[in-house]
């Protein structure tokens, strides 16, 4: 089996290290710094788990590789209807995109029996963009649940959780799902291949939309912002206004709203990626994240709001952001 990593970052470069532990043809499409330690050294993963390390093939050309049986998708959802040249050279017939994302992915609605069935979600799909890079009938969903950083270079540290829950869209199990299981089982983690992911996303995007855009707006920790009393039941609430628009799309995830802000609150002083993004000068992650639920909200007629309200802040805080970072360049020269 040949996997290319496109997005070989802190979760691609763990899941690439991982598969090759299985025997698979592994090749991780990486940048900067990090592709050169890849490169020298391979990866290094620290792990609760034990460390391990792997020495899979890593470049910045996509053609160096070829058609492979399998992407996975590492990359930013905002970054996937921009992909288009990383990802032609992977593909064959029969690959399949693996798309290991946070949020409501653009397939959401494909092949989704009901009201709603084949309907664009516009914030991460913008015309059909991603669409047309990544069909929908190519695609394997995939819910992330580990945490993992980049401690430097080539070296990953896995913090906690080795579960990838994958599915196809349709809810069908079948045998590229199957084998994809197979190979990430063999290479040390959890894959569970599930008919009902959509529930899986929304279990998880519940943590997301709640606490990824509250922790932009107040810079706080995870553990912080579920023991401060007023931020907790912002939480709550944006949590059952998320489980609510779920329902209205035919999801019935099965999880206490005090349950997942108490794991939640277990990780500790953990700073989100949204907050991660924002401190160091990155585009967050909120179309996917926040954008998408609210347009759902829309189009199902959910009131949601407290999502409306965190989102709107948000949005402006990195609309700012970007302004302030597009203008950088003009102020140090007319200084």
């Amino acid at each position: 089996m040949r996997v290319a990593v496109l997005g070989a970052g802190a979760i691609g470069a763990y899941v690439g290290a991982s598969l090759c532990r299985a025997g698979v043809d592994v090749h991780l499409i990486a940048r900067g710094a990090h592709l050169a330690a890849l490169r020298a050294r391979g990866v290094r993963v620290l792990s609760p788990r034990g460390d391990f390390s792997a020495h899979p093939h890593a470049t910045d050309d996509p053609s160096e590789i070829g058609p492979v049986d399998y992407v996975f998708l590492g990359l930013k959802a905002h970054s996937y209807a921009s992909a288009g040249p990383l990802l032609e050279p992977l593909l064959g017939p029969e690959t399949a995109l693996v798309a290991a994302q946070n949020g409501i992915p653009w397939w959401y609605f494909y092949k989704l029996p009901g009201p709603y069935e084949n309907h664009r979600i516009e914030a991460v799909d913008p015309g059909g963009a991603t669409s047309a890079v990544m069909p929908p009938e190519r695609t394997i969903g995939c819910v992330v649940y580990p945490a993992t950083v980049i401690e430097s270079p080539g070296v990953i540290r896995h913090l906690e959780g080795t579960r990838f829950s994958i599915g196809e869209p349709d809810g069908t199990i079948s045998e590229r799902c199957r084998r994809f299981s197979e190979v990430m089982i063999a290479g040390g983690l959890k894959c569970p291949v599930e008919r009902q992911l959509r529930d899986d996303i929304w279990i998880k995007l519940m943590g997301n939309v709640a606490l990824n855009p509250l922790s932009a707006l107040t810079r706080a920790t995870m553990l912080e912002m579920c023991e401060h009393v007023g931020t907790r039941r912002v939480i709550a609430q944006i949590m059952e206004e998320t489980l609510d628009i779920a329902r209205r799309v035919g999801s019935t995830p099965e999880i206490s709203i005090q349950k997942r802000i108490e794991g939640a609150r277990r990780v500790g002083h953990h700073k989100t990626s949204m907050l991660q993004d924002l401190e160091a000068g990155k585009e967050m992650e909120l179309d996917a994240i926040a954008a998408a639920v609210v347009e759902m909200a829309d189009i199902t007629g959910a009131p949601a709001p407290t999502l409306r309200t965190i989102y709107a802040a948000t949005d402006l805080l990195a609309r700012t952001a970007l302004a302030r970072r597009a203008d950088a360049p003009s102020a140090t020269r007319a200084a």
